[in-house]
């Protein structure tokens, strides 16, 4: 049991460093949100960290319409990035988790 135990606890700290490595290898995947009209371009990192915001000449006119398309395109931006951030880290953790009776749940 306690060779289990050992094994368990090693299984953890090894995935515990995948899911480290996997969070600084998403700092490096860039995720792009465009308006239809291509009035303002966000690139995020799958850590959602935005790395830029590109915003149409057009649309400084327009100061209400500049606000609601920072909103709406940030907002979609940072949902993308979201979902790919737990998808990777939850088929890393899902990967690594131990064979624990009644916690199958994460399978």
């Amino acid at each position: 049991m306690f060779g289990d135990f050992m094994g368990m606890m090693g299984k953890l700290k090894e995935t515990q460093q995948k899911i480290e490595e996997t969070k600084k290898r998403l700092d490096t995947v860039t995720l792009s949100e465009e308006s239809a009209d291509k009035l303002i371009h966000i690139t995020i990192t799958a850590n959602r960290e935005i790395k830029s915001i590109e915003i149409n000449d057009e649309l400084l006119k327009d100061k209400e319409q500049l606000e609601d398309y920072l909103v709406l395109y940030v907002n979609k931006a940072i949902a993308q990035a979201t979902k790919v951030n737990e998808t990777e880290l939850g088929a890393v953790a899902k990967e690594g988790m131990p064979n624990i009776p009644g916690m199958d749940m994460f399978k």
